[in-house]
Parts: structure tokens; sequence; C-alpha cells
């Protein structure tokens, strides 16, 4: 029985080349071969997925259907023998990984022992930057992204659920009153992260899609979200900060959750980026599943109620 997956090779180069001849050339086996293998497609899927002539091949409708299905299918199958083949290689060298400062020290440096007891030939490297790094540019295998994935050609996974939270000290609302609505932040000490066009020190996004915006004002922004907590716990004013910034906080006691009228925002998730390369290093393939493994599930930071 010819193989399947070759078949859907020989389909997509012929379909490409429109010819088999070219398919076979390409692949490095026999006009004769190739023709067996598309032969072999449609015997069993009972249908044409060439119109024939002397000159060259054209895709009937059938088999223009089959096409895109294989175009999508097929880099997927690809993808995962490299993944499972990988791990006969023993991960091993330097690898450069880039996180954003306050999820990088609180919850990616804790992690590093239990990664180093695994995989002991491989020595970490960790940069810590809110700044986004170009990872050619900069050399570094892979990066952690926080929120969401623009248009790159960098390769991703997701880790976690990144909800934002709106809190204060319980110091700060017995002084100036608990805000309620969105509308209400107007009148309070708003402290602002300049990294970011949704929780800033102008306007804060609220809503699923973040339709719901907010004015406003505050006397203390940072480029921080720890530092920005810091104040807040001193009592200085209100934060919108991701959730796995404030939860120590939070299970303290030291702030808690202001429930206003509109959801607050979802970030767009935690992601591990990596170069576009469908075979990427062990060291990096590892360390990608270590970290997925250790999120999945409830992430570490969850807090019962949100998010």
């Amino acid at each position: 029985m010819l193989d399947r997956i070759t078949g859907m090779r020989v389909f997509i180069r012929a379909a490409s080349a429109g010819s088999l001849s070219a398919a076979a050339r390409q692949l490095g086996m026999s006009p004769a071969m190739a023709t067996k293998h598309v032969d072999a497609l449609e015997a069993r899927l009972g249908v044409k997925l060439f119109h024939r002539s002397t000159r060259r091949l054209s895709l009937t409708e059938a088999g223009s259907d089959y096409l895109d299905a294989c175009q999508r299918i097929l880099p997927e199958i690809e993808e995962t023998e490299a993944r499972i083949a990988s791990r006969r290689v023993e991960a091993s060298g330097l690898l450069r990984l880039n996180v954003p400062l306050t999820f990088g020290a609180q919850h990616v440096a804790p992690l590093m022992p239990g990664f180093s007891e695994r995989h002991p030939a491989v020595n970490v490297e960790l940069g810590l930057t809110d700044s986004q790094v170009d990872l050619i540019d900069g050399g570094w295998d892979m990066a952690v992204r926080i929120g969401r994935l623009g248009d790159s050609p960098l390769q991703a996974r997701r880790l976690a659920d990144c909800p934002l939270l709106v809190c204060a000290a319980p110091a700060y609302l017995d002084r100036h009153g608990v805000p309620r609505k969105v509308a209400d932040l107007v009148q309070h000490n708003c402290l602002g992260y300049t990294l970011s066009a949704q929780t800033g020190y102008r306007r804060w996004a609220f809503g699923r899609d973040g339709e719901v915006r907010a004015s406003v004002h505050g006397n203390l922004v940072a480029n921080n979200g720890a530092a920005l907590v810091a104040a807040a716990v001193g009592g200085q004013g209100v934060i919108y900060q991701p959730q796995f910034i404030v939860a120590e906080a939070l299970r303290r006691g030291e702030l808690v959750v202001l429930e206003l009228d509109q959801p607050t925002l979802e970030l767009g998730g935690i992601h591990a980026v990596y170069p576009p390369d469908r075979r990427p290093p062990a060291k990096v393939r590892v360390m990608i599943d270590y970290l997925v493994e250790v999120f999945a599930g409830p992430a570490p930071w969850a807090i019962a109620g949100h998010g």
C-alpha cells in the first residue's frame, strides 16, 4: 500500500508544477511512481483530482478542495513529526530567553531550578526587560510575550490567559471611596502604565475588545507594573494591572479588586515565541514544553472568581 503522506506531497508538487514528471524530479522519484501515488489518492477518495492532458495537469473542483486541505494539514504533520523526532536529540547549549521584567522575576525565574534538573546540559541566559526586543537581531533563542500578537513571522505557543484587574489598597478606598462604575475613575488617582495603550496614564480600556474607554489621571506613572503595585499597596491610588502582578498583594489583603460596571480587558494571553523554524533546536523545544506544562490548567497566580 502506498504511503498516503507521500501521496499528498506528490499531489501538492504536481498541482504547483502542473506536471507529474516535474513533481517526480523535485521529490527524487520516477514519473511512474509519482503517477502511482496520485492514482492511489484518486482511488482512495473516489474522485478525479486532475484534468489530465498531454501538455499539462489542471485541478478539478474536488482537486482544488483537496489541495487546500493538504496545504493546511501536511505542514502540521511535518511539524509534529519534527517535534517528536527531536526528542531523540539531547537538549544542550546556551538558551537565551527574553521575558518581561516582572513576569520573568515572579513567574519564570522560580521555574529555572526545575528546568535545570530535567535538562542539566542546557544553560539559560534570562533577559529581563519590558521593552519588546527583536529576537533575530538580538540573538535571542525565544521570548515570552504578553498581549495580542501582531503580524509576525514568529512561531508562538500560548502559555496562559492574561486578565487585567482594577485594584486599590483598603486604606486608599477608606479615604477616597470605592468607585462603582468605570466613569467614577475620573474622580480617583489612577496610576498609569506608560508602555500600554490599554492601561496608560490618560485612558483605560474595558470590555471584551477594549471598546469602552475611561479617561483617567494620576500623580504617578511608571514603565513597570511591580512599581505601580508597590505604590498602590502604599495607598497612593488605583491601578489596572495583569492578574499575575497583583495576585500576591490580593492574597495578603494589601489590595482589593474593584468590581466596576464594565468587564476588565483580557490582554490576549501569554505566549512563548521563537523564530520561524519548523525544527527549532532541542533546547528551545524543551523550554517551551516545560513552560506549557507548568502553566497548564489554573495559572499559579489565579484568583478565585477573577479570570
